[in-house]
């Protein structure tokens, strides 16, 4: 007779893929990823700021037009 094989359970299965996966990371350095976050923390505080002057823009057009 021949055993019968116990099929993993999903929980089991997509955390050993995970894992699998994980390691074919190609992972930064440290150095890179400080310099990536800094690039990542100047563009959100040029596009916030960006963002903002165009909202004041048309916050006073609009007040202007509508009265």
């Amino acid at each position: 007779m021949a055993k019968k094989r116990k099929k993993p359970n999903a929980i089991q299965k997509f955390s050993r893929e995970t894992i699998a996966e994980l390691r074919k990371v190609s992972w930064p350095t440290r150095k890179e990823a400080i310099s990536l976050s800094r690039v990542v923390i100047i563009v959100i505080f040029t596009v916030g700021i960006f963002l903002g002057v165009v909202d004041f823009i048309f916050a006073r057009l609009f007040a202007f037009i509508l009265g």
